[in-house]
């Protein structure tokens, strides 16, 4: 599932379901909020994360689940790792949501790795949930700096 937000089962191409159709409309939203309204660390997250949706997305129709397990482990890392630099040298708390909430499904991950499986539905419960949760977090900490530029006459 990955950065596919509401994606529900791995093998699933993006446009398969409505539910499928209706996440990529929003990430695709938030992503131009946070291109549009943004500073540079809702510019960074919202690129760091839509690069990893069709990172993800790539990789889930080249590879079979098993093949790709290690491939979408190191993008939901890299991600993690952006968000870890982002709330470091950000103002901002966003970031910091969203790194504790990408932690969720590396965490999951390590999880299967080390044979602890629960089952499926959680695994993709746990992907969509931090994915939406993520979402939330830039378009809250864009609408907040937005915010602020307009207060200040800015904008």
């Amino acid at each position: 599932m990955q950065y596919s937000p509401l994606v529900s089962n791995q093998g699933a191409s993006l446009f398969d379901t409505l539910y499928a159709q209706i996440g990529a409309v929003l990430m695709v939203a938030v992503s131009a909020f946070a291109f549009m309204k943004g500073e540079d660390p809702e510019r960074i997250g919202a690129g760091t994360y839509l690069f990893a949706w069709f990172a993800t997305l790539l990789l889930q129709d080249e590879l079979s689940l098993y093949q790709s397990g290690i491939f979408l482990f190191l993008i939901d890392t890299a991600v993690l790792t952006a968000f870890i630099a982002l709330s470091w040298k950000s103002k901002n708390s966003w970031p910091v949501w969203a790194a504790c909430l990408q932690l969720l499904p590396v965490l999951s991950h390590i999880l299967a790795r080390f044979d602890m499986r629960p089952p499926a539905w959680s695994f993709y419960a746990i992907q969509n949930l931090a994915s939406l949760g993520i979402l939330v977090a830039i378009t809250a900490g864009t609408f907040w700096v937005w915010q602020e530029r307009r207060a200040a006459n800015f904008e």
